[in-house]
């Protein structure tokens, strides 16, 4: 037998020993933590009928936001539900929309609106909390929103919801973003 083989493998030429290497556990997912923070609304079974039978899939809702004023919903659809939540997360990223803020609540009163859904947001003093439904509440708590109060009318599609608070909260404007469409100053706005 060879010189070299009757040692052991780490004293071979070549390769150092492992004295300075400290054993590590398992090797973790090393992907850059996400500034979004993502929530999953609803999660539907759907199914195609096809000759065969039917053909049966999970369409999940997914809003994601970064609690600073942006926020933005997305749906996805897969045959595995981590999969649909994945694409619909996805999804949600590259439909983010920008929200005025004022301290924790919102600047004014809006109602929103997407089909027969409608969601009204009234500003609230600080202290009152998020006083909203499920889905609308997930799209609030994401976007920063911490003291508003909300009613919605008309559908209770979650779909429907979600589309409706994001559509109010991107019609908003704060008083400089009025004053620098009308031309004046913050001052002549506010008085």
């Amino acid at each position: 037998m060879p010189q070299d083989m009757e040692r052991k493998p780490q004293e071979r030429e070549g390769r150092p020993e492992r004295e300075g290497r400290r054993d590590r556990g398992p090797r973790r997912d090393r992907r850059p933590e996400s500034e979004f923070q993502e929530k999953m609304v609803s999660i539907n079974r759907v199914s195609k009928t096809v000759k065969g039978g039917r053909n049966m899939r999970f369409a999940a809702l997914v809003v994601v936001g970064d609690g600073k004023g942006r926020v933005g919903c997305g749906i996805g659809k897969a045959t595995e539900i981590p999969e649909a939540a994945r694409k619909a997360a996805e999804d949600a990223k590259k439909h983010l929309v920008h929200i005025s803020l004022k301290g924790t609540s919102i600047p004014h009163e809006i109602i929103g609106r997407y089909g027969t859904g409608e969601v009204v947001m009234i500003p609230a003093p600080e202290g009152t909390g998020v006083i909203a439904g499920g889905p609308a509440r997930a799209v609030l708590e994401l976007c920063g929103v911490k003291d508003i109060r909300t009613k919605s009318y008309g559908t209770n599609n979650p779909i429907n919801m979600v589309k409706a608070t994001i559509q109010g909260l991107s019609s908003l404007r704060n008083a400089e973003e009025v004053a620098k469409l009308r031309g004046k100053t913050v001052e002549e706005i506010l008085d």
